[in-house]
């Protein structure tokens, strides 16, 4: 099962924050990943990423050594960590926050008291990208003027399922 959720928030300490959700993740022996939800093109883009990264560790064909790190690998369109945690890792201060929830019993009432334990809202609407989106993920004006925008998703979709040509 595949849970995505994006939220409000403020973090006043980046680490300190992905420490608090490692441990509710250990807790309830589920894993978690975040991301920077300005990045991020619609819940298909999370979706696709999580299954491309199952697919890699059930066919030992992963990079990394974790779930939640292949996700963050496919996710961002990149082969290396180096590249995909300064791209779509979660930022210091005010901002929104998406999150891959997987391997495990999810539920509601799972996500509301990690976001609650964290002080963030539920807002599953910035999850929505668009042209900017697509811009800052790295998409030239060219490849994107080759879709129309009911297609944008599919631009991601093809960054994510291109990490298993690039690996």
């Amino acid at each position: 099962m595949i849970m995505i959720v994006g939220a409000r928030g403020n973090i006043q300490d980046v680490d300190s924050f992905l420490k608090q959700v490692l441990g509710f993740a250990q807790k309830h022996n589920v894993v978690i990943q975040v991301f920077n939800a300005k990045m991020i093109y619609g819940k298909n883009h999370l979706e696709s990423a999580t299954e491309h990264a199952v697919r890699a560790m059930n066919q030992s064909t992963n990079t990394t050594n974790s779930l939640g790190m292949e996700i963050l690998l496919y996710a961002s369109g990149e082969r290396q960590l180096k590249l995909a945690i300064p791209k779509m890792g979660v930022k210091k201060g005010k901002g929104n926050i998406a999150f891959v929830f997987t391997n495990g019993k999810i539920s509601d009432k799972l996500v509301n008291e990690i976001l609650k334990h964290l002080t963030l809202k539920r807002d599953d609407k910035v999850l929505d990208g668009n042209r900017n989106t697509l811009k800052k993920f790295g998409l030239k004006e060219t490849e994107i003027e080759t879709v129309k925008k009911a297609k944008y998703g599919n631009l991601i979709l093809e960054k994510v399922a291109m990490v298993d040509i690039i690996k």
